[in-house]
């Protein structure tokens, strides 16, 4: 690159770093559209004043939500008031409800506990393509949103940032909390066409937002021994800390799995295209599976 860039998202894919259980937490999660350009931070841009984005973000967070900022791919168009989103993912509960406010303070006074808004059972396909935060994630993620939208249009929407930036292409699949990550425009519709199948995409799997980093790489792990890829394969039981590591007791059909795991760091890596200093990153290795008897018949 001219400029010097070095892309992260190169990096990871030439060192093969592990996508198992890298997805931030997110039990609900607040959308809300800016169809502008975005600085670093996209809730502080236009409409949003800095007061008025820092009031928003502030107390979506104190509720225990994650904020995102939200914008249709393609050319910027204007914004006729603001289109916002309450979703929550936690299993049993996954939702999506929609609103509309005229003027961007009146989000301050939307209530946060679900009570309002408008029921959706269309999913919410968010693409990371906040390349002021990260530039990869505009450099793989417009692509990726760009080809989603064409089949998938009223669904697709670019989003701020998720995390993982080395990652990119990366997406989170709502209302379920579905990260993943090294998606290219290929795969975007295999990813999309299994989730609304009810299917996960393992190769591209970062982990469920809901779920503990412990309970993600339990539940890659399971998928990868015992293959049921539905999404809702594997619901946790139970995670503790062992000497080792780490004991998660997933729910399976054929009676509960207790999955093994080994906490390791990796070298250090600059894992996105801003860091200056090479640090580890946390990684998880598989100690074993312990799967229920089979039973032998009489």
């Amino acid at each position: 690159m001219t400029d010097g860039w070095v892309p992260c998202s190169d990096g990871a894919r030439d060192r093969g770093d592990p996508l198992v259980a890298t997805g931030s937490h997110g039990d609900r999660w607040f959308l809300v559209e800016n169809q502008s350009a975005w600085g670093r931070h996209a809730l502080l841009d236009p409409p949003y004043d800095h007061a008025l984005g820092r009031a928003l973000v502030h107390r979506v967070e104190r509720a225990g939500i994650r904020p995102l900022a939200i914008r249709r791919p393609g050319r910027r168009r204007a914004q006729d008031g603001t289109r916002w989103a309450l979703v929550d993912s936690r299993p049993g509960r996954e939702s999506v409800r929609w609103g509309r406010v005229d003027e961007a303070r009146e989000l301050l006074d939307v209530p946060l506990d679900g009570s309002t808004g408008t029921p959706s059972d269309r999913p919410v396909f968010a693409v990371c393509a906040h390349g002021r935060h990260d530039r990869c994630c505009a450099v793989r993620g417009r692509g990726v949103a760009a080809r989603l939208a064409g089949a998938y249009p009223e669904e697709t929407w670019e989003c701020s940032h998720l995390g993982g930036d080395r990652f990119a292409g990366t997406m989170v699949l709502l209302p379920h909390g579905l990260y993943y990550g090294w998606v290219d425009d290929g795969d975007a519709l295999e990813v999309a066409d299994a989730y609304l199948a009810g299917r996960v995409v393992p190769r591209f799997l970062r982990g469920r937002s809901s779920c503990s980093h412990p309970v993600q790489a339990a539940q890659h792990y399971a998928r990868a021994e015992l293959g049921d890829d539905r999404i809702d394969a594997y619901p946790p039981l139970a995670e503790e800390r062992t000497d080792d590591g780490w004991s998660v007791r997933l729910d399976a059909p054929d009676g509960p799995v207790t999955v093994g795991l080994v906490e390791t760091s990796s070298g250090p890596l600059l894992s996105t295209c801003t860091a200056t200093q090479p640090l580890p990153v946390r990684q998880w290795a598989l100690a074993g599976i312990d799967r229920p008897p089979v039973a032998v018949p009489a």
